[in-house]
């Protein structure tokens, strides 16, 4: 069996240290005291610790190539979002090379961790939906690496981001809801700290306020973000003797979970249950019925993600919070009837 290759990041855990301040330590920064100098170093022997000579090559010839970390990239919303990056970051004569976290964190910290050892000059995140624990974003932070975030963020003093106005958007699509006949809404949304699903979730509960429609906590079901438990939270909604009326879906994999529970009760969408969710436009159209949707423009979140990373590269150290709006498109399962 082939044995672990010693990384910075084993140097930096037996030492207790940053992943930055072991890098700094191994050449000879002045900013490492002479002692921790010559503890990284011994340990490094110790280890037998190789630096990547990949990485090294890479190094001297400055490449241009950016680091970007998505949570799934087999969605159409992010494989579009990449599109957007590559698009503005071929213009501005940059490479990009890609890492799918498949919604772990240990998976996005490796990635993290293979972006520095390739010395790629800057990064473009999105947090996993498992990722409650920031510290390898904040060592990016101190190691002085450019970093965007877009949709799902963290750290706002720290990073620009690039977000869409969800909070808005969720309002909008309840408000629809509700003028054309539904009363019982219910919500099938993502973990609770992801600041995305609180966005959506409060323009949600901000439509039910304004209307004067009371807030019922059992329709609020924000659980992982997959396919099969959104599935059976669902039917677990539907089966209810005083079930919701309509439905309204944080992302494309829970809008079709959705879908599919109200089929398999033998409901009429939108008669018995209306719905509606965050998804993109060609998963929508291609439906029976045609879904109702908030559509994101997310080739141009990734392209306003690179640009703000581009210009961080380029040395504007303004953290930046940008919005791209939503479009709200009314087709097929959302409309019971005009409010009179």
């Amino acid at each position: 069996m082939p044995k672990h290759r010693t990384s910075l990041k084993d140097l930096a855990q037996e030492l207790g240290v940053s992943i930055a301040t072991v890098s700094r330590a191994l050449h000879s920064s002045p900013e490492i005291g002479k002692e921790m100098q010559q503890r990284v170093k011994e340990l490094a022997k110790k280890m037998n610790y190789r630096p990547n000579p990949f990485a090294q090559s890479l190094r001297k010839e400055a490449p241009k190539v950016i680091g970007v970390v998505l949570p799934n990239l087999v969605t159409h919303y992010y494989a579009a979002v990449l599109d957007g990056i590559e698009v503005e970051a071929r213009k501005a004569g940059y490479s990009v090379i890609s890492a799918n976290t498949h919604e772990d964190c240990l998976d996005e910290q490796r990635a993290i961790d293979n972006f520095i050892d390739l010395h790629v000059v800057g990064i473009i995140a999105c947090l996993s939906q498992s990722t409650t624990d920031y510290s390898h974003f904040e060592e990016i932070s101190d190691m002085g690496i450019p970093l965007v975030f877009f949709g799902r963020t963290c750290l706002p003093e720290k990073f620009s981001s690039v977000t869409a106005n969800g909070d808005e958007a969720a309002q909008q699509a309840t408000q629809h809801l509700i003028d054309t006949g539904s009363r019982r809404i219910a919500f099938v949304g993502g973990p609770n700290h992801l600041d995305m699903v609180r966005r959506r979730k409060h323009g949600y509960l901000e439509a039910l306020r304004d209307n004067h429609i009371p807030i019922e906590r059992e329709l609020v079901m924000c659980d992982n973000i997959d396919f099969d438990i959104a599935l059976k939270n669902t039917l677990h909604l539907l089966q209810r003797p005083d079930r919701p009326d309509a439905i309204l879906a944080f992302n494309d994999i829970l809008l079709f979970a959705a879908f599919n529970a109200i089929k398999q009760q033998g409901l009429r969408i939108p008669e018995d249950v209306a719905l509606i969710g965050f998804t993109d436009d060609a998963h929508a159209r291609y439906t029976t019925p045609c879904l109702s949707a908030i559509e994101d423009q997310s080739s141009k979140m990734g392209q306003m993600a690179c640009r703000l990373l581009l210009a961080n590269i380029a040395g504007d150290t303004r953290i930046r919070k940008e919005i791209v709006p939503q479009k709200l498109v009314i087709r097929e399962t959302s409309a019971k009837h005009k409010r009179k």
